[in-house]
């Protein structure tokens, strides 16, 4: 079942010291259920692009994301409001979840990854896909590349030439 009503497109704000990909979705579930697929290690599984090992959701709290086959990034905890806001660090950039009640037991879920600047189209495609799979709609195999062009072309002239993924990717 699509649970996305809003699956819209990513967008890149470069008002800040670094670059900010926005994504924005209403699930069909409530926070707490939210809050679940994005702490739970088995929910995350199910859509988040590498495993995630925390020590607990708490602020300061050690985390490490293991990718099948190749590095393992490291994290800390910033900030957690359960089940309202959620912060880390991820290697280099910080994603931030933000989890708004709908009146209509729905929950509004914005995702944002600070980041630098030539992995922004690549992370905003990224994002798209996992947000997808989190909403529970099929995804081509191929939709990460459509997604990499249109944000290419679409962020370029603001941050310059983005970088596709890592080798062996």
């Amino acid at each position: 079942m699509n649970e996305a009503t809003n699956g819209g497109e990513a967008t890149v704000s470069t008002q800040g010291r670094r670059p900010v990909v926005r994504l924005e979705r209403v699930l069909a579930r409530p926070p707490e259920a939210v809050w679940r697929a994005i702490t739970d290690p088995e929910e995350l599984k199910a859509w988040f692009p590498c495993g995630v090992i925390a020590d607990s959701w708490k602020p300061g709290a050690a985390i490490s994301f293991p990718f099948a086959g190749g590095p393992t990034l490291t994290g800390v905890v910033l900030e957690v409001d359960e089940p309202h806001v959620l912060a880390y660090t991820w290697g280099e950039e910080t994603l931030r979840f933000t989890l708004t009640p709908e009146p209509d037991g729905r929950t509004r879920l914005v995702l944002t990854d600070e980041l630098d600047s030539p992995f922004a189209a690549r992370n905003a495609a990224g994002w798209q896909v996992c947000l997808a799979r989190l909403t529970g709609d099929a995804t081509a195999g191929d939709a990460w590349q459509e997604h990499f062009a249109r944000y290419t072309a679409a962020f370029e002239p603001a941050l310059g030439p983005q970088e596709g993924p890592p080798a062996g990717h």
